[in-house]
């Protein structure tokens, strides 16, 4: 894959289509040429991990995630999240071209921070997607609704020569000739998805199939900042884009790229 970093940084596995750096975003992203990724997805930390309980398998769990889902022991305020948000942010947009779309995923816990840094750094939000979860844990506490819900909010720069792609034809076909929505419905992340390891916000492969047709073309390059199991990459190389993918966590980018390996040997 061509080199799209004006400084040099380790990668940790290469193919002809893709990259994976095992490294911390804010300094990996610094490195990027300006301008030279099409599209972006991230899934970034959602400070869920307060030592609280929820339901996985029928079983009570930690909703603890790991470290990366804390900005300190002593806990996050909103400030400290908006500021975390707002710079990340800006990084994307430093190296997303001028025509080029972010799109990120977030609960109610992260997601009215994310609206608001991006109109703070720049971008105009296109669409709220409201990804309906069919098969929902349950709510243990019974003081709420049953949280079923995430937030996808797409977005492009907020300038006037922009000018972002939709393909908004192939997205009417699979829509059975409708236009289609902004709510999408859909399952949690199969069982057969996690057979090279699990991570506890990894993303089903149809929502990312989706998101990449929408707003991509063949050839161009995604980029993933927090590429966790890799779903993003699994995505883009199977439908001919190509894909950079950044993570902290090692365990995560291992299991990333026996992913990307099976689909690179077709299976």
């Amino acid at each position: 894959m061509e080199n799209l970093f004006a400084k040099k940084v380790p990668l940790y596995y290469e193919t002809e289509e893709s990259q994976l750096i095992l490294g911390d975003c804010f300094k990996i992203l610094t490195k990027m040429e300006p301008e030279s990724v099409d599209m972006i997805f991230a899934d970034p930390p959602y400070f869920l991990s307060n030592d609280g309980i929820t339901c996985q398998g029928g079983k009570m769990v930690s909703v603890n995630k790991g470290s990366w889902d804390k900005l300190s022991k002593s806990g996050t305020s909103v400030d400290d999240k908006h500021k975390f948000n707002r710079k990340w942010i800006k990084l994307c947009k430093r190296v997303l071209k001028p025509n080029g779309t972010i799109w990120i995923s977030g609960t109610l816990h992260n997601i009215y921070s994310i609206g608001m840094a991006l109109e703070q750094e720049g971008f105009k939000i296109i669409n709220n997607i409201t990804w309906q979860k069919t098969n929902p844990p349950p709510n243990l506490a019974c003081r709420c609704f049953t949280h079923s819900t995430e937030t996808i909010l797409w977005a492009r720069k907020n300038e006037k020569k922009s000018r972002h792609f939709f393909n908004y034809q192939l997205m009417k076909e699979i829509n059975d000739g409708n236009q289609m929505k902004d709510v999408w419905r859909g399952s949690l992340t199969k069982r057969s998805e996690k057979k090279e390891g699990k991570h506890p916000t990894q993303k089903p492969e149809y929502l990312l199939e989706r998101i990449v047709f929408a707003s991509t073309e063949v050839g161009q390059v995604i980029l993933d900042p927090f590429c966790g199991s890799g779903t993003t990459g699994v995505e883009a190389m199977r439908l001919g884009r190509k894909f950079i993918g950044i993570e902290v966590n090692e365990e995560y980018l291992e299991i990333s790229k026996r992913r990307l390996e099976k689909v690179v040997n077709g299976k």
